[in-house]
């Protein structure tokens, strides 16, 4: 499986993020939900108004995310972000930068809302993720194996 980043000349260019994504090859998409910033317990990662920690626990969730399926930020190849203020962006591109690969970053719209679900919440990111099928496997042996279970095998068709 393959993911092909690209700027096409004809598009204007971009900052920060590719305007096209392609993929190919088995795999599986991920879609993984908005996350907020925060933290298991439920409460909001920093003190109330800190954008920077918010932020950082909404990547962080995403990596949860993505390690539950066997991925990586590496299989992201769009996210959407949603800020309640627009003059966060470079903070966000900071932290944002921490976790994706900034030589092939994914395809990414920014869109301002006047509220997020949560009171007290500054951001939001979804993403969407091709997993190839190799990291997919491994995901189910761990699965599997922290459940105490053997791996299912597949049976394979005589040719």
């Amino acid at each position: 499986m393959t993911n092909r980043f690209s700027n096409p000349k004809s598009m204007p260019a971009p900052r920060g993020y590719t305007q096209v994504v392609e993929t190919a090859g088995p795999g599986r998409t991920v879609y993984l939900s908005g996350q907020l910033g925060m933290v298991p317990g439920g409460a909001f990662a920093g003190a109330p108004g800190d954008f920077r920690a918010q932020a950082t626990q909404c990547f962080e969730n995403l990596k949860a995310g993505l390690g539950s399926v066997g991925g990586g930020f590496e299989h992201v190849v769009k996210i959407t972000n949603f800020f309640t203020d627009m003059a966060h962006l470079p903070v966000f591109f900071e932290v944002r930068d921490a976790f994706v690969n900034t030589k092939a970053p994914p395809a990414s719209t920014a869109i301002q809302v006047g509220r997020l679900a949560r009171e007290g919440a500054l951001f939001e990111v979804e993403a969407v993720a091709v997993i190839p099928d190799k990291a997919a496997k491994a995901a189910v042996k761990r699965g599997a194996a922290k459940r105490g279970k053997p791996a299912r095998k597949t049976a394979r068709k005589k040719r």
